[in-house]
């Protein structure tokens, strides 16, 4: 596509654009429009130079969809709708830690996914993202013929590494509700997208317990395999963050990995969820 109102540059071969000199607060149709074209084309697209407030953010945001609440979050006292994320210099975990796909432990994950950055470290503190089209795409027509049909069961309780999640351990994150009943959905193990209808591979090793119907012990070889196709680096992106930047991406066809390496230094990020439909 030719973009006459933006000028998008790629961050890689696979995934992500930077659009540099668009203030999305008073952009127009015109502008909104090649963005949702860029939006489905690299699948997660990064604002630089945006000056937002959280209810200025929510409203930027809700061009790309109703703007939901994440389900452990009371949000901030002016936009319950943005979730603040901070990790102070004393704090050694991050959130966001290990690959995955937003809240896919709810029947009705959201379609996508914004970040803004208030305050960022001097070194470090980069996000990682991965092309799910691409994912499913590598796989050789006999395992996709397997796969279709699957479901999986996605979980609160699971986390990187096969362990279980236990309270909230991180102490800068405002959660609520963590220490209530596992939050449970079962989601197609292959995904088709509700726009363009491509398939991807919708598990990921934070959230997916298993398949249904499986034992743990006959699911964790499959899925560790496409856990590993998921994260092979021909199709990630990696962006290095700055202030006052809003980061969109879709939570059907990109999975995510906060990096954590900047130990001593503050980072703190807006984040809002887009609402979506169940997968299927």
């Amino acid at each position: 596509m030719n973009y006459r109102h933006i000028d998008p540059q790629p961050l890689s071969g696979a995934i992500g654009a930077e659009v540099r000199g668009v203030d999305l607060a008073y952009a127009s149709d015109d502008v909104w429009d090649e963005i949702h074209a860029l939006y489905l084309d690299r699948i997660a697209l990064f604002f630089p130079g945006q000056t937002l407030n959280p209810t200025t953010l929510a409203d930027v945001v809700s061009h790309f969809g109703p703007v939901g609440k994440y389900p452990f979050s009371p949000g901030l006292p002016e936009e319950p709708r943005v979730f603040s994320l901070v990790k102070e210099p004393h704090e050694t975990k991050n959130f966001g830690e290990g690959w995955h796909t937003d809240t896919t432990y709810t029947d009705i994950p959201p379609k996508a996914t914004a970040l803004y950055s208030v305050e960022t470290p001097p070194a470090g503190g980069d996000t990682l993202f991965a092309n799910m089209y691409l994912a499913y795409d590598a796989l050789s027509d006999g395992l996709k013929e397997t796969l279709a049909g699957l479901r999986a069961v996605h979980s609160t309780a699971v986390r990187s590494g096969g362990g279980r999640a236990v309270g909230n351990s991180y102490q800068s994150v405002k959660l609520s509700g963590h220490d209530k009943a596992v939050l449970e959905a079962v989601h197609p193990l292959v995904r088709t997208h509700p726009i363009n209808g491509r398939k991807v591979i919708y598990v990921d090793a934070l959230h997916t317990a298993r398949i249904e119907g499986w034992t743990d012990a006959e699911s964790q070889p499959l899925l560790e395999y496409l856990y590993q196709c998921q994260q092979r680096t021909e199709f990630t992106c990696r962006y290095q963050w700055e202030p006052n930047v809003l980061a969109v991406w879709d939570n059907c066809a990109a999975q995510h990995l906060a990096v954590n390496d900047y130990h001593g230094h503050r980072r703190e990020m807006y984040r809002l969820s887009i609402a979506g439909e169940r997968p299927v």
